[in-house]
């Protein structure tokens, strides 16, 4: 208990608040030499979905209609849960590629990712959790920080080779997360590489105007973002979704994790 105790202390006093390029950063230390980086997102409003998804969204429907939307700031991670992580928490790994360390977790389904972020704020005494859905694509649009619009995460079609692994790239496997550019938030791997679980219940869209909307109260879906290593492109733009009931594992289905400022 008193090493327990020990390792908890330090793991909160190792939680760092200092700035990068003019960014709020904090790093959280964890066991084993791992350690989570979040980028602090300012909040603001943006149009969230997609009216003219046709031909680039392999769940069209599912995008429109489009809406406003306001979110508060908060902070987001900037690289999708590795392997390492997920063990220095978890305690074991379920991934099939299990190459490096450095390697985002998979095969994880919602409820493990949420068994993962409320065992990670027990351990640091941070607020961590999955994403909203609309914190996602805000993240991903590149926030405030964003000066032009673009359909992936920082990029547009003909760039995303540089900004994702998807099937024309990845040699139908995931990649050590970080390797390739990042959105304008500093945000990697928010196109491609593992599909990411948000808290969100999937539900249909509204056009009504929402201040951070959290999903339906109840369904049998959960949301997941960001098309994954062997998604077409069309699956890897930042307002496409994707949903799977909260138990099913995937070697597709990852996870990016967000915490709440003090």
């Amino acid at each position: 208990m008193k090493r327990l105790f020990a390792i908890a202390t330090a793991l909160l006093l190792s939680c760092v608040l200092q700035a990068q390029s003019g960014d709020s950063v904090v790093v959280v230390d964890l066991p084993e030499g791992q350690h989570i980086e979040l980028v602090w997102v300012d909040g603001g409003s943006f149009t969230m979905g997609s009216n003219s998804a046709r031909g680039v969204s392999h769940n069209y429907e599912a995008t429109r209609p489009e809406h406003r939307v306001t979110v508060d700031g908060f902070f987001i991670a900037r690289l999708e849960v590795t392997q390492g992580v997920w063990k220095a928490v978890m305690g074991e790994n379920p991934s099939k590629f299990t190459q490096s360390d450095s390697l985002p977790v998979e095969q994880v389904c919602w409820t493990d990712a949420q068994r993962f972020v409320t065992l990670l704020s027990q351990q640091t005494g941070r607020r961590f959790r999955l994403p909203t859905e609309a914190e996602w694509e805000y993240a991903a649009r590149g926030g405030m920080k964003a000066k032009v619009a673009t359909p992936f995460a920082g990029c547009q079609r003909g760039q995303l080779e540089r900004y994702a692994w998807f099937c024309v790239n990845s040699e139908r496997s995931t990649h050590k997360v970080g390797m390739l550019q990042p959105n304008a938030l500093g945000l990697y791997d928010m196109s491609g590489n593992v599909a990411e679980w948000c808290s969100d219940w999937m539900d249909s869209y509204t056009a009504d105007e929402q201040t951070n909307p959290r999903g339906a109260r109840v369904g049998s879906s959960r949301v997941l973002r960001g098309g994954h290593y062997n998604s077409v492109s069309a699956a890897c733009t930042v307002y496409d979704r994707s949903w799977y009931i909260p138990t099913a594992t995937s070697e597709y289905f990852g996870l990016r994790v967000v915490m709440d400022g003090e």
